[in-house]
């Protein structure tokens, strides 16, 4: 579904029925690999898949400006306006840096909201070593830049493990190279890599105001997470604020990997009353 003008659209995909369930996907926000998820929602909830920037809908291979995180709640909140029953609230899972879009839109307009699910949301301002994980970022573009998305992939992989020697990753192998423009804006990936990634990852959630709405706030983080960059993150802001905390099946793409379980765990997160620490 979507608005005939491009410049105010809105895509989305509604399925099932019940209350509204707003799902924010990660990356560029390609819904692409969501469908065994929101398939087994659907007899619980009313599914709702935003897409931001339409890339699923028509808009792949259309230019794309550096992409901001309040332009994305915005925007999610104006699905909710067009979806939501009046006086009714919803329900959010965010996943990567829809997670992160997930908690501004918390913040912004808790009225409309039910309960939240951020799942590893890459908002490392948390972080007491907060700059030197801005600054991989920076390396993952500059990566992307000199030797195109796998060498871009791998320095992210490295940083997000928080393995020993990842300031030492090197860009690319022999002939490696970016997409042409062209190539670029057909590429989810890519996308993401140069106007997401280091766009959102500078965002520092409102601690003060997720603490005051800490009942309805849960973070998530994967079991393979643990030790990693994300599942810290999640975990701190958990503690700073006082929101839930559950462990998820898989790692960062869990969600894909394991859309059964993983279904079966946000559930739970969503409805569980009080949210409560669990692993």
């Amino acid at each position: 579904m979507s608005e005939t003008d491009p410049r105010t659209a809105l895509h989305y995909e509604v399925c099932g029925s019940g209350p509204v369930l707003l799902v924010v996907p990660g990356g560029a926000g390609h819904p692409m690999g969501l469908g065994g998820l929101t398939e087994r929602l659907a007899d619980r909830f009313t599914v709702v898949t935003y897409d931001p920037l339409g890339l699923a809908h028509g808009r792949l291979g259309s230019p794309v400006e550096d992409q901001r995180v309040r332009s994305w709640s915005e925007g999610a909140h104006r699905v909710l306006h067009e979806v939501l029953p009046g006086g009714e609230g919803a329900y959010v899972f965010g996943t990567s840096s829809g997670a992160i879009a997930a908690l501004d839109l918390l913040t912004r307009y808790p009225q409309r909201l039910r309960r939240v699910v951020a799942h590893e949301p890459p908002s490392v301002a948390v972080l007491p070593d907060a700059a030197r994980h801005r600054a991989m970022f920076t390396e993952v573009y500059d990566a992307y830049r000199a030797a195109g998305p796998d060498a871009a992939g791998a320095r992210l992989t490295a940083g997000l493990m928080e393995s020993e020697g990842a300031s030492e990753e090197r860009h690319g192998g022999v002939g490696a190279h970016p997409p042409s423009p062209e190539d670029e804006l057909s590429s989810p990936m890519a996308l993401f890599l140069t106007r997401v990634l280091r766009q959102f990852t500078a965002y520092a959630p409102d601690l003060v105001a997720l603490k005051g709405l800490a009942p309805r706030l849960v973070l998530a983080a994967g079991t393979d997470s643990r030790g990693q960059l994300l599942y810290r993150t999640a975990a701190l802001t958990a503690e700073l604020t006082g929101a839930g905390f559950a462990e998820f099946p898989g790692g960062h793409v869990g969600v894909v990997q394991y859309p059964g379980e993983f279904a079966e765990r946000l559930v739970g997160a969503l409805t569980q009353s009080p949210p409560q620490a669990y692993r």
